[in-house]
């Protein structure tokens, strides 16, 4: 084996191997999870990232050998089900990832590890309804319901009763639903500007024509983002179009290991998504999970599937695309309004994309601004800062952007990522709400 750690080489990313028949083999995975959680056991470097590796930590050094052999593989599951797939250990702090001969791949391993658990055992019918975002979120957005559902999730009695029945932690901030959709708004902002959408101007490798992929949560929960995106992108040039028709990214059923139902929402989304691209069009999200879904997830899980490969090329963070406008001349810096101390949480998934700090490299363009950057997870991940059995744990890891944060006292805090802009205003004694970054470049802006 290699001496060393790490390599000069890029990191680089296998297919997910889930249609052959040992992927499946809980024997292998066994042996494969054993493999690297003694690799694991030997650097520990990514104690600080999440619960699964002080799970895995403390199972070892309890165990009679105080090595991974002493571990009851029936233990193993203690570790993946605190692995929410944020890919930071693979990103940012694993020496042994490809090209390393070791060959660790955590994340997907767990991954794997859920699905085999999921095709095994299923999944509790609490994790089935929040990870079915398309019907849960489309219902609880119907006109007046909106009302019922949030006025009941933000009773106190209600809470307490529906973690009891539901498994949904009583303090885990929930989001609202609105019957005035991203889809309604900007249906009606669209009709307002009509002809005088600007001609789309090709500027490196963008075209000019954006798709928003508006999500499940930035269509019902977050319904505002729709408005910032368009103003912004219109103000720099780029006529914004809203995707006609989605379903969910696939991102909360891929943490649950339900890959069957991935590949289903990636059957309805994909020839809509390479149809538009086909037509001249880049895509963008305003949730940077759905955008890695697309950009990582999807292309290896299907990696043989020419359509997801085209969408995979054409799919942008939304302000890794106004970074790379900016680059060519294109982006408008007539900004009319000082932002002030800006708090900003840089959220894992977008970090994962290997973009680079592109959200806050754009703010520090606003004059005036004052950027602090905190690199630390929020412990949100959709679903695990909502579950009654890991919320604590999820509040434990969002400590210390918190700390930080109201340490700084900003003017404005943001996040790419609403939920886990949501997660650290709850648990700050400064922040009153979060706000999106591109809501602050349109306020910047004074759009």
């Amino acid at each position: 084996m290699r001496a060393g750690e790490g390599s000069l080489e890029a990191p680089t990313r296998h297919p997910v191997a889930w249609r052959s028949e040992e992927f499946w083999d809980r024997g292998d995975l066994h042996r494969e999870m054993g493999r690297v959680f003694d690799i694991c056991h030997g650097c520990r470097r990514c104690v600080n990232l999440c619960d699964a590796f002080p799970s895995l930590f403390d199972l070892v050094d309890e165990s009679d050998t105080m090595e991974v052999d002493g571990v009851d593989t029936a233990d193993y599951q203690k570790v993946v089900d605190q692995c929410y797939l944020c890919d930071l250990c693979y990103m940012t702090k694993c020496p042994y990832v490809p090209p390393h001969e070791w060959n660790v791949d955590f994340p997907h391993l767990m991954l794997r590890a859920k699905a085999v658990q999921y095709r095994e055992h299923g999944a509790k019918l609490r994790d089935k309804v929040l990870t079915s975002t398309d019907k849960v979120f489309a219902a609880g957005a119907i006109p007046l319901v909106d009302i019922t559902v949030n006025a009941l999730t933000g009773n106190r009695s209600f809470r307490r009763v529906f973690e009891a029945t539901m498994g949904v932690h009583q303090q885990a901030p929930v989001p609202k639903f609105h019957s005035k959709t991203m889809r309604k708004r900007l249906k009606k902002l669209a009709k307002e500007v009509g002809s005088g959408a600007p001609e789309p101007r090709v500027v490196g490798a963008t075209t000019g024509k954006l798709a928003l992929y508006a999500t499940c949560y930035g269509n019902y929960n977050s319904p505002q983002l729709g408005e910032d995106f368009a103003r912004v992108f219109q103000h720099n040039g780029v006529p914004m179009h809203i995707v006609r028709k989605e379903k969910c990214c696939g991102m909360p059923k891929l943490e649950l290991g339900d890959l069957n139902t991935v590949e289903k929402l990636k059957n309805a989304n994909i020839p809509i998504l390479a149809r538009l691209v086909d037509e001249g069009y880049d895509l963008t999200a305003p949730i940077p999970s759905c955008v890695l879904m697309y950009k990582q997830e999807l292309p290896l899980l299907f990696p043989d599937e020419p359509d997801v490969a085209k969408v995979k090329d054409a799919f942008y963070d939304p302000f890794e695309y106004l970074w790379l406008r900016h680059k060519g001349g294109a982006l408008k810096t007539d900004f009319s309004r000082s932002m002030g101390a800006i708090a900003y949480q840089a959220a894992c998934h977008q970090r994962v994309q290997n973009i680079g700090p592109k959200t806050s490299d754009i703010l520090k363009l606003i004059p005036g601004a004052e950027v602090n950057v905190q690199e630390r997870c929020s412990g949100h991940d959709g679903t695990y800062a909502v579950k009654s059995e890991t919320h604590d744990k999820s509040v434990k890891i969002a400590r210390p952007v918190v700390r930080k944060v109201d340490q700084q006292q900003p003017d404005h805090f943001t996040s790419d990522c609403p939920m886990a802009g949501n997660q650290i205003a709850a648990l700050s004694q400064h922040v009153e709400r979060p706000e999106h970054p591109m809501t602050l470049l349109r306020m910047a802006y004074g759009l």
